[in-house]
């Protein structure tokens, strides 16, 4: 119950960030192009800062076996829900020419502007890192097997045959660079200057209130009313982020694992949809409204699925 309330209550800070991000694109002060550069420092500098805060400074407080142990359950986790997404999307009757779209957001969750918050405000900042190895196997997966369900999905409205490409190139980003980085300060407990830990803490520390505003200004963009009236987008994140952690939450109580990579593992399960879909979509020239809808109704709906979850952990 202590951990409900300890994510419900970061949540209300999050949603908080969240309407001032909305109420700004109403007021038009923060116009399209603003929102767009803002992203680009989250992404490019700010987020990248947060994963490396994990562990910069903290040297000493390494275990290999639990860094292990979490890159065999972030990679765990992904293939569970690579190997659970055909019957997924035929369970929620969902058309033959969406299924892939369905699958991608299944797979592909908001583990880090919302799961790096929660996570850190349950387990300490240190906890960071095991979140960033989640993001590391994510990166690899999406550019990989995510690209391939996009080709997949135009092929099968065009016509035309799916190509597997891998993009080989788009995985090298700042946020997999920073990953790397963090792993390496791990392996050789690298003892970082004080001035140069503050900074990277600094930079880490506005990732989340920016991005959760940038989220609110996404939001600002739908038509709500669209979001609202989508019954298989409720069923979309009934099954997602409530029974799929659920029983995710029952399995992993057998191996008696480290509670706190247990308790990441059950939390990643119920993160909401992430941002990634929406523009690959844009990107594939597919309707990008699905995963825009998915985004809204499941990072509302988190303020109550999550608290659930985290109950179970």
């Amino acid at each position: 119950m202590q951990n409900s309330f300890i994510i419900f209550q970061k949540l209300l800070v999050l949603f908080g960030f969240m309407l001032i991000g909305y109420l700004s694109y109403k007021k038009k002060w923060i116009s399209d192009d603003t929102s767009s550069q803002i992203s680009g420092l989250i992404v490019n500098i700010f987020n990248p800062a947060l994963i490396i805060s994990g562990v910069i400074g903290s040297v000493g407080n390494g275990n290999w076996n639990l860094v292990i142990m979490d890159l065999i359950l972030a990679v765990i986790l992904f293939v569970v829900l690579i190997l659970i997404s055909p019957a997924f999307v035929r369970i929620l009757g969902v058309k033959k020419d969406e299924r892939n779209i369905y699958a991608v957001m299944l797979i592909f969750s908001n583990l880090g502007f919302m799961g790096i918050p929660i996570i850190e405000e349950l387990y300490g900042r240190g906890a960071i890192f095991y979140v960033a190895l989640y993001t590391l196997v994510y990166n690899i997966l999406f550019y990989t097997y995510g690209i391939y369900l996009f080709e997949k999905e135009r092929a099968m409205q065009t016509g035309q045959k799916a190509k597997i490409i891998f993009h080989w190139k788009k995985m090298i980003n700042p946020g997999m660079v920073a990953c790397l980085a963090a792993l390496l300060i791990f392996a050789f407990q690298i003892d970082a200057p004080a001035p140069a830990v503050s900074f990277v803490q600094y930079l880490g520390n506005a990732a989340i209130p920016l991005s959760m505003i940038i989220t609110g200004v996404s939001l600002a963009k739908m038509p709500l009313i669209e979001v609202f009236k989508d019954i298989k987008m409720y069923q979309f994140t009934f099954l997602k982020m409530l029974v799929i952690p659920m029983i995710a939450a029952f399995a992993i109580r057998l191996f008696h694992l480290d509670p706190v990579l247990s308790g990441i593992m059950v939390l990643m399960f119920g993160m909401p949809n992430g941002s990634m879909a929406v523009m690959m979509a844009i990107d594939y020239g597919l309707d990008s409204s699905i995963c825009s809808r998915g985004i809204v109704l499941t990072t509302l709906l988190s303020i109550i699925t999550l608290p659930i979850v985290a109950y179970l952990i």
